[in-house]
Parts: C-alpha cells; structure tokens; sequence
C-alpha cells in the first residue's frame, strides 16, 4: 500500500474554545485510524493541562522509526504518533514550577521525576515514576493515557470521539499536553527545527556510544542497522577515537552516507557468502571491541555478539522488536568474557543531561542538522512515513506552521 503525499485537511485554524469549556483548544492533528491506514488530519480538541502536565504549542517534530512501527501494527486506535519534538509552553497545570508560559522545551518519551529511588542512584535514566517501563507496566502505553488521571487529553472535535496518546507525548498535532516530567527547558535562542532530533534518535545513538558502551580510543567497532540511531552511534565512536567503525545495513545507498558519520567501512550482508559475524571477524583481526544492534531484531543481537571478540566484546542493543522479543544466545558467548547491555534513550537522564548535548550542538560539536534528509509541512505527513518505510532518508523534519 502507498500512503498518498498529502492528507485530506478539515482547515480549521487553532482557537480556544467559548466561555463555557474554557481553556479547551481545537487545532489540527494527524490521528491515524487503523494500523497501515494513511493518516487523516482532523480538528481535534486538546484539553487543558491537569496537575503536574503542560500544554505545548508544537513547533516541529521528526518521524522515528518506532513511529512507523508502531503505527504499523498496534492495535489502539485512534491515534496520535509523534515524540521526537520542540515547542513553546502554552500553558501549565496545577503543581509545575519548572515551566511558564513562553518556555521553548524539547519532549521526551521518558521522564525524569527527580525524586524517586532510581532517580536519585545515578546508576540509571530508567524513572520509577515515568520511566518508559512503567507506562507498559501499567498499561499507560498500551491504553495510551496520561500518567495523571488515566485519561487522554484528545479527542475528534465533531464526535467527542476520544483519541490516544503515544509515548507520553503525541507530537502529530499542532497542541498536546505532556506530564512536566517528560519535556526539557531549552534556551530560546536554540533552532527548534534542528534540535528535535536530540529528543530521541540522535541521542540515543550519541548516549549508547559514551555513556553505555563508553567507546575507548582506538578501538574498533560494527553498527548493525544504519538509520538514524545507527549513524549515531558512528558518530559517538568516531568522536571517542575508535579507529574502525564497520557499518552494516542491507540497503545499498546507505554506505556512501554513512562515511560523513564516521563509517570506515560498509557490509551488505546479501553480499557476503559468509555469515556477517565471520566477515566481521575476518575484518577486525577476531571480532569487534563493541557493537551495536540498531534495528530492532532479536535474531541480530545474537549476530551482534557472535560479532564481538572473546574475552571483553561489548554487545548493546537499542533497537525495539516488533515481533519475537526473547533473545536466544549461547551460554558460551558469555563463558568466554562477553557482555550484552541495553539501551533505552541512551543512558540519558532527560532534564540532568539535555541541556549539555543541546549545548555541545549550539558549540557545533556534533552534527545534528546532517541527520535531517527532508524538510515537510504538516499537511504531507504521509509523505514523510513513505519516505522511511521505503529508506528514503534519515530524517524527516516535520514543520507544524507552513
């Protein structure tokens, strides 16, 4: 099925509503129907912000790989995608400090509350309190509700049909409310355009790269899968000095890219007569210092260790399955000194951490803006899932005003 490059539009400019449902906004936002189905731009209502939760005014948001996937086999419906975003405060519920009106913020799909055991360790980005795990723990993600109340903050304006949330933020519409705990402050001065990307895939590449596998200088390194997070990734290493930075991906096109992100080197595996992780061996003189599963394949991880050399080979693992989540391994990998770790967002406490990667893009010292391959209106949204379904680009930039 090919999703058509523009969407059927009910204009309807962003307004508050009357006295007497105050505070309510109607705006446009891409709601998808059913799993595949291309998505439609309705007039959507936004309720106002309830304790501990802010309204953002959405300014751009990025297509991330787990948006298509999810959009393409989940089961709630209807819908609004979208977590790789910046936007303005345009209002605050009872309880924030952190936030005012005006406050230019970047959204993030996990939170950092602060206060919490695993908040306070600093061992770990995983929150007790909105950590990802605990939206799928209790059911949050999957009924795609708000942390606060269990309820969604969206529905269609016509029917009062309600609509759900997506990663604790829902970027697809040109409002949408977020638990304060899930946005960081950003200096106003920041392009907002370019930035988007380190609510996610950028940072998740850059952060399993330093902070989890803590590359060291002169190692040598393979990247399985090289989107977004992937090149990431290379880019991380490259910065740390490892001096061999093996790219794996079975589209053709990619390996050229890749060498501006650090790549020295590129494998199609339908090229190879032999396994990925012998050729890989062969290459690094007995199996990589570290690599990195980036495309959400369980059967990979398992290559990826294979592709480790013995005694300290670090395998991490970023990529979300959409299908066979358990992982099959031979206890022998690990009998022989090598590790597997995962990777969620990184390692990165979002409100701890943010800012300095925000501010070592403004000091150009890492590339962001050569991540994004297209620049879209809302209104081609569609456009946008076409264009990374077919491996078209890296990143779409989606731009909520024309």
């Amino acid at each position: 099925m090919s999703l058509p490059s523009s969407t059927s539009i009910r204009q309807a400019q962003p307004h508050v509503h009357d006295v007497e449902d105050v505070d309510v906004i109607t705006c446009k936002a891409a709601v998808a129907w059913g799993a595949g189905q291309p998505l439609v731009i309705e007039q959507v209502n936004v309720n106002p912000p309830q304790p501990m939760e802010i309204r953002i005014k959405v300014v751009c948001t990025s297509l991330c790989r787990s948006d298509l996937s999810a959009w393409e086999s989940q089961a709630i419906f209807p819908r609004i995608f979208g977590h790789e975003a910046t936007g303005i405060v345009e209002s605050v519920g009872e309880g924030v400090n952190e936030f005012t009106q005006g406050d230019h913020v970047l959204t993030v799909f996990i939170g950092e509350c602060g206060k919490c055991r695993q908040c306070a360790s600093g061992k770990t980005n995983i929150c007790h309190l909105l950590g990802l795990h605990t939206f799928f723990y209790m059911g949050l993600e999957r009924r795609g509700v708000m942390h606060c109340d269990q309820r969604t903050r969206f529905s269609i304006n016509a029917t009062g049909e309600p609509v759900y949330h997506y990663c604790a933020v829902s970027s697809f519409s040109e409002y949408t409310v977020v638990h304060s705990g899930c946005a960081v402050k950003i200096s106003s001065f920041v392009p907002l355009e370019k930035v988007c990307l380190l609510s996610c895939g950028v940072a998740a590449g850059l952060g399993a790269a330093w902070n989890i596998a803590d590359i060291s200088n002169g190692s040598s390194v393979v990247i399985f899968g090289l989107g977004t997070v992937g090149l990431s990734v290379s880019q991380g290493a490259k910065l740390r000095g490892a001096s061999q930075i093996i790219g794996v991906d079975t589209n053709p096109e990619k390996g050229e890219n890749a060498k501006a992100f650090g790549i020295t080197e590129f494998i199609n595996p339908n090229d190879s007569k032999e396994p990925i992780q012998q050729v890989i061996k062969h290459l690094t003189g007995g199996g990589a210092d570290y690599s990195f599963e980036c495309i959400g394949d369980t059967g990979m991880v398992t290559t990826a260790l294979q592709a480790c050399c013995d005694g300290w080979g670090l395998t991490v693992t970023l990529g979300v399955p959409k299908v066979k989540p358990e992982i099959t391994a031979h206890y022998g990998a690990f009998l022989t000194g090598r590790t597997l770790k995962g990777s969620l967002f990184g390692g990165w406490k979002p409100k701890t951490d943010l800012p300095s990667l925000v501010e070592m893009y403004t000091k150009k010292e890492i590339q962001v803006d050569e991540y994004i391959t297209h620049n879209l209106p809302f209104e081609d949204v569609n456009k946008a899932f076409n264009l990374m379904r077919e491996g078209k680009c890296l990143r779409c930039v989606i731009h909520m005003e024309n």
